[in-house]
């Protein structure tokens, strides 16, 4: 993540974004913990990745959107946006 280092990103457990097969998913980094509502759609010949999101801040309620461009092998590019606040980008691999 672009303004995270990983020590945070791993405080709790290993950072993570996981999307499952009905349009939900859930994150969780640092202290941050969201369940996510995405959709896929084809843009300029790849696909992409929009989501919303409501979740945690260290308990205090937080939430915002985000997108990823989805890479063949199933990398993912994105960024991450809180509602009013901080954005980052970030990578994740698939494992």
């Amino acid at each position: 993540m672009e303004h995270w280092d990983p020590d945070f990103i791993d405080a709790e457990e290993e950072g993570y974004i996981e999307f499952d097969r009905s349009g939900q998913g859930d994150f969780h980094f640092g202290y941050v913990h969201g369940l996510i509502d995405y959709e896929i759609e084809k843009v300029e010949g790849g696909l992409r990745l929009e989501f919303s999101w409501d979740g945690n801040d260290e308990m205090d309620p937080a939430g915002g959107r985000g997108w990823a461009l989805i890479e063949p092998e199933g990398t993912l590019y994105g960024k991450l946006c809180f509602h009013m606040g901080e954005r980052s980008w970030f990578k994740a691999v698939r494992k």
